[in-house]
């Protein structure tokens, strides 16, 4: 693959809209995602020949497909034994990593705590399980700015954390503050 065509955006992307999740009860699945995860259903077509059902919230979709023929070896949760951070996993950015520990203490989800460091600057994830075995994480990502790797792509990225617009020059001030990135450019 070319590296223009990488910088460019081929295929026209706009955005993450959602991930299909295989489950063995929908109902249980249901109720994880809701109450855990805070997604709330929305209307899905009827025109499927399964069961399943569409969920939506921080901007995106989770879409459970019941998976009645499951074998055993094709869901995650057949051969878990314990939580391991380098799974495959999706992850939620969050307000608060004390109140999400706290929560998911109270809701009895097992849980690894694990942090990672940059520079100074600390990232902290709780990982788990769906009720299939899936992988979940939970972080305050957003204090780690996004610093691309190819030069055309960083005029189109925004820091995470303080939602500052970036530029190839400011994106590499990785110790700066938002305010600090934003006076230093608008002069």
């Amino acid at each position: 693959m070319k590296k223009s065509s990488i910088s460019n955006n081929p295929l026209q992307l706009k955005s993450l809209n959602h991930i299909s999740v295989a489950c063995r009860s929908l109902e249980r699945s249901l109720e994880f995602y809701q109450n855990v995860l805070g997604f709330f259903p929305i209307r899905r077509p009827g025109s499927f020949n399964f069961d399943g059902a569409w969920l939506s919230n921080y901007g995106i979709g989770i879409h459970l497909l019941q998976c009645d023929d499951l074998e055993e070896e094709d869901v995650p949760a057949a051969g878990i034994t314990r939580i391991n951070p380098k799974d495959n996993h999706i992850s939620f950015q969050c307000e608060s990593m004390a109140v999400a520990e706290k929560k998911l203490k109270e809701m009895e989800v097992e849980y690894v705590k694990s942090r990672v460091e940059e520079g100074g600057v600390y990232v902290d994830q709780l990982f788990f399980h769906d009720p299939d075995g899936h992988m979940v994480e939970i972080c305050n990502c957003d204090n780690l700015p996004v610093v691309p790797l190819l030069p055309a792509a960083a005029a189109a990225v925004v820091v995470r954390g303080g939602g500052c617009r970036s530029s190839e020059s400011n994106i590499l001030s990785l110790g700066r503050s938002c305010s600090t990135l934003n006076s230093s450019t608008s002069s």
